[in-house]
């Protein structure tokens, strides 16, 4: 059994599992850790440290972290969930210093999305995939013939002069205590807006109100196939692991 290691690091908890890469299943049950406060690259690389021990990875065994946060040259770009002090730090060298583990690192939501194309609802399906989480926010992963296309921020684009996000994200349709039918319509347009965009072969629509997504998947009306993402909330795991084991 060929296995790889994920970490999937939230602004709540920090959570790992060895996963088996022919199936994309865990091995084990997820093990997990409240994120520390502050959240500094120290005190998050001594809790992904501990994780690994209490999770008895084996030697040599390729390690991914999934993080919240886009990386250029492997270094965090901006920061939302975790500590400010991130910004500008090289996580994979970080996370050696403090533990002495070789890890490979990856934005949270490219993680996720990778894995849906890799073992989840995208399996199989070639050309463009767009995977987006809603959320607090709007997550987005593109995936292009299997090639992950890093660090795209699609929940930021700009519809009627405002962040899509803040429009159309699932903490909205909550707080404004929207119907399914009104949210439906918001994203009808923020979905139409990638289509124009991107002319994408399907889109995967994750996050946890994916679980209701016969109340508003099938009020879209687009000429891409849309999706309600497999994997919930083992996808940022899966995700690091195989992109850690492909190197």
């Amino acid at each position: 059994m060929a296995l790889a290691f994920g970490v999937d690091v939230g602004g709540s908890g920090i959570k790992g599992a060895l996963v088996d890469l022919e199936t994309g299943e865990l091995v084990h049950e997820r093990e997990r850790i409240k994120t520390p406060i502050p959240a500094t690259p120290k005190a998050v690389s001594l809790t992904i440290g501990e994780l690994i021990k209490r999770c008895e990875v084996p030697d040599g065994t390729p390690i991914g972290v999934a993080l919240p946060a886009p990386q250029r040259n492997g270094a965090v770009a901006f920061m939302a969930n975790l500590d400010q002090s991130w910004v500008g730090v090289n996580v994979c060298e970080e996370i050696k210093k403090y533990t002495g583990y070789e890890v490979s690192a990856v934005n949270d939501a490219d993680a996720a999305g990778y894995a849906e194309v890799a073992y989840g609802a995208a399996k199989g399906h070639k050309g463009v995939v767009i995977v987006t989480t809603l959320g607090t926010g709007i997550g987005s992963a593109v995936v292009v013939d299997g090639v992950l296309v890093p660090n795209t921020e699609l929940g930021h684009i700009e519809i009627d002069g405002r962040d899509a996000e803040e429009k159309a994200a699932a903490s909205v349709r909550e707080k404004k205590k929207l119907s399914w039918d009104k949210w439906a319509k918001r994203l009808q347009k923020y979905y139409s807006t990638l289509e124009k965009l991107f002319t994408p072969d399907l889109f995967v629509v994750g996050g946890g109100v994916s679980r209701h997504h016969e109340k508003f998947l099938p009020k879209l009306s687009l000429k891409t196939e849309i999706k309600p993402a497999q994997l919930r909330n083992t996808a940022g795991i899966v995700g690091a692991a195989i992109l850690a084991a492909k190197g």
